[in-house]
């Protein structure tokens, strides 16, 4: 008796391990994104179709002015593809190089070719530094859609 008493706690401590483990991977799935005009925290259900994935914005304002001229956001709408998961690195923005050393651009890691694109990154600041690495022609050579 004493025996199955001691499998059934050892089974029940399994399960809510289990549960536990279940509930720490949904929370860290937790949508979470960056509205590409006013830097404001995106909302799922504010979004726009956007190179094959969703651009996601804080309101309808923020979207209805993307989609009015989204050629003024490019570079921080392709950040946020990257950051939401939906794009992945492959090359260096910069030469289409392969990536052998990285940094940091708008909170995300960006991997380089070398220390000399390395250096002309790290230069830069703000919306320049987005542009080297995330403008239409940096995204095309460096950036594929996860399937």
């Amino acid at each position: 008796m004493l025996r199955q008493f001691a499998v059934g706690s050892l089974v029940f401590a399994v399960a809510m391990m289990f549960a536990a483990t279940q509930a720490e991977d949904a929370a860290s799935k937790k949508f979470s994104a960056k509205c590409p005009i006013s830097g404001g925290k995106a909302k799922e259900a504010q979004s726009a179709d956007f190179k094959g994935g969703k651009v996601y914005f804080c309101c309808g304002k923020c979207k209805a002015a993307f989609e009015k001229d989204s050629t003024k956001h490019t570079a921080k709408a392709h950040a946020q593809l990257v950051a939401t998961g939906q794009y992945e690195q492959k090359k260096c923005p910069l030469t289409g190089g392969p990536m052998k050393t990285t940094t940091t651009v708008g909170g995300l890691e960006v991997k380089l070719c070398c220390g000399g694109c390395k250096k002309k990154v790290e230069k830069a600041e703000g919306a320049d530094q987005l542009a080297l690495v995330f403008s239409d022609s940096a995204f095309k050579k460096a950036f594929v859609k996860k399937k």
